[in-house]
């Protein structure tokens, strides 16, 4: 894949980036810190890498597969989410590992790290034992529950911090059991939190010349959403904490079944409401006193979906569009589908959206994430594949860690790289 050359600088250029993270949400952060212009050098084991390398898919000579990775196969993972980084390999058990982490360390701007807990003290590579070698340096903590960790012991995944967080609780169907979101939410959530702790402890380092040490986590992180709907006060009302594909406090607003899919609508203001009622042939009910007011639709909302999907049941999903969207201008569009969505030249343009490149077999037929931001002065997003395990070992540790190319090679002998 050739490096495109940027009609503006991006925004984070000069900023270095020493990354230890693992799995998803740790990645996600400096996958972002990379698309904005970042160097991100990506530090993993020496014979194996982020246990991410071991994620099928794999994409290889002949393609995608779920069998078991043969030599110049690269998970789709990595393939997605080190784009713009570099790899190298550091034993960071061994003294020389660390050794060359701290000059390393010395001259880097961030460290992101989501190692399980005590992992980065024991190492000797936390905060409080780096903070005095670069007093500049910011750090950020991703982590599971918080640290120190409530629940001693205790791995956790994405579905873990769904589970602790409450949103399990309030997905789903109403008489229906808690459900899994659709995506690793807390995976992707929480990095985000962590991105703009960077980017404002960057700015404070502007002021005060020091860096800090931030913390966030998955389950604080999708907690912290659960009071935007006042789930505690609907309770009082006797308003369940799931109610499917409808937002009972708005109705209608929801998914409702047509002859060919679904339609979202978001009958969420009364002229909207009126709207609706003509179209399905009910002007009346708009004067009902169910159906009159925001409130009274809360506590009728059953009824109220019931009598729109009677209507929408009958029609395309292009007629209800037509009717609801086109000729009467309430929110209305069609659930698309994910083949549909990866497929939007739309979004591929705009750079949600962009290809995946194997670092020696050029594009290949899949479809990573974007960098969904727009900047007037900046050029944003993924230039350079992914790199294979150690691909910078010499480049960054002969630059940046000032080793000779005799060094390098004995310690590639011994193990440390």
């Amino acid at each position: 894949m050739k490096t495109i050359a940027s009609p503006a600088p991006k925004a984070l250029a000069g900023i270095r980036v020493l990354d230890l993270t693992v799995a998803l949400a740790g990645p996600y952060c400096t996958l972002l810190l990379a698309g904005l212009g970042a160097e991100v050098i990506k530090i993993e084991s020496p014979g194996g890498g982020d246990i991410a390398r071991t994620n099928p898919p794999f994409y290889g000579e002949h393609g995608p597969h779920f069998d078991t990775a043969q030599d110049g196969d690269i998970s789709l993972t990595i393939l997605a989410r080190a784009r713009n980084k570099k790899s190298i390999t550091l034993d960071l058990k061994s003294e020389k590992g660390r050794q060359i982490f701290r000059k390393l360390v010395r001259g880097s701007d961030i460290v992101v790290e989501n190692l399980s807990d005590g992992a980065v003290e024991r190492l000797t590579v936390d905060y409080d034992s780096l903070k005095d070698i670069n007093p500049r340096l910011i750090y950020c903590s991703i982590s599971g529950v918080g640290r120190p960790n409530p629940y001693p012991g205790l791995k956790v995944m994405d579905i873990i911090a769904q589970a602790l967080s409450g949103v399990m609780d309030v997905t789903g169907e109403e008489d229906g059991p808690p459900a899994r979101f659709g995506l690793p939410i807390a995976d992707l959530l929480a990095p985000l939190y962590g991105l703009i702790g960077i980017e404002a402890a960057l700015v404070q380092r502007e002021r005060t010349g020091e860096g800090q040490h931030i913390v966030v986590s998955m389950t604080d992180s999708l907690a912290s959403l659960l009071p935007f709907e006042h789930f505690d006060i609907q309770d009082r009302f006797g308003f369940p904490p799931r109610s499917g594909n409808h937002q009972k406090r708005l109705a209608p607003f929801g998914t409702f079944t047509t002859t060919d899919g679904y339609v979202a609508i978001a009958g969420a203001n009364q002229h909207w409401v009126a709207q609706i009622f003509d179209a399905i042939g009910h002007s009346a009910l708009i004067e009902d006193p169910r159906f009159c007011a925001r409130g009274q639709r809360a506590v009728n909302a059953d009824t109220l979906n019931a009598a729109i999907e009677s209507w929408t049941r009958r029609h395309s999903t292009a007629s209800v569009i037509a009717e609801l969207q086109v000729k009467r201008g309430v929110p209305c569009a069609p659930v698309r589908t994910v083949k549909e969505v990866l497929a939007d030249p739309r979004l591929q343009a705009s750079g949600a959206l962009q290809p995946l490149f194997h670092p020696e077999a050029g594009q290949i037929d899949a479809v990573g994430a974007g960098v969904p931001i727009r900047m007037s002065g900046s050029t944003v997003g993924f230039d350079k594949p992914a790199p294979m395990l150690g691909a910078d070992n010499e480049n960054v540790f002969g630059s940046l860690a000032g080793l000779s190319d005799i060094e390098i090679a004995r310690l590639k002998t011994e193990g440390v790289i």
